[in-house]
């Protein structure tokens, strides 16, 4: 059996944004129509037993209660893309998928769970479509991720040779080197290159702090005075698995189009 888990919103935008049009109800319409069929073409390379597509449901989320500045640099969605949202969610549901929207929690927190749960039950293969760094760490409890915009898989080696990590400190890394499009602090002066010779060096984010932190050096200095803020960075780049997601495997039992 496969897991195939959509993000869906991810081929969405990326399908949206690659049109130079302005913002409008046609380009909106015309930018569906192609996500709908990168859908299918998704579907119709992985041949799942199961689909998971989620899409974020909008609205506050548990990373804006814990840190309110999470994603204040983010362009909000298109108001001619949010309102033609409603209408490829009902055609999706047509060609047999079980839209996933859950309040609270984004698309990246109900796919994690999602897998794990698979996983951890010992159904399958699960591979998740998407072009996010985050759900990459999925990677290293046994997942893949398909980018379908390039058409390549991405596995532990992939992670390694474009992070400078192995997935498991993936997070880690992202917590120290921020995320500008999530509005993810992390530390100041700490790129990814760092962070990833930090890791390598001395292991987990705890194992940084207890090595490097207390070195008498500008960086030591760093991770020392912004340890409550690398803190909340680490929790807000880790991905939720205990969403109660409403569903059963049944549910998400996939017949082709």
């Amino acid at each position: 059996m496969k897991l195939l888990a959509i993000d869906g919103l991810n081929i969405v935008r990326r399908v949206y944004e690659a049109s130079p049009e302005p913002d409008s109800d046609l380009k909106a319409s015309i930018a569906l129509r192609h996500a709908f069929s990168s859908f299918r073409n998704v579907l119709e390379a992985h041949a799942p037993t199961h689909v998971l597509a989620a899409f974020d449901y909008g609205g506050q989320t548990w990373r804006h209660a814990l840190y309110p500045r999470y994603r204040e640099g983010r362009a909000p969605m298109p108001p001619d893309l949010r309102n033609a949202l409603p209408a490829f969610h009902e055609r999706l549901r047509e060609a047999g998928l079980h839209v996933l929207m859950i309040p609270e929690v984004e698309a990246d927190d109900v796919i994690a769970t999602g897998v794990m749960r698979w996983l951890s039950e010992g159904r399958g293969d699960a591979v998740v479509a998407t072009t996010d760094k985050d759900l990459h760490a999925l990677i290293a409890h046994g997942a893949l991720v398909w980018d379908h915009f390039k058409g390549e898989w991405h596995d532990d080696a992939w992670v390694r040779n474009k992070f400078g990590v192995a997935p498991e400190r993936l997070h880690d890394l992202l917590a120290l080197m921020g995320d500008p499009t999530d509005g993810v602090p992390g530390v100041s002066k700490i790129g990814m290159k760092t962070a990833a010779r930090l890791l390598n060096a001395y292991g987990d984010l705890d194992a940084v702090m207890a090595g490097a932190g207390i070195l008498k050096t500008p960086l030591g200095e760093r991770l020392r005075a912004e340890r409550e803020i690398l803190a909340i960075s680490r929790r807000l780049v880790e991905l939720k698995t205990d969403v109660k997601l409403g569903v059963s495997w049944k549910m998400l039992a996939y017949d082709a189009f």
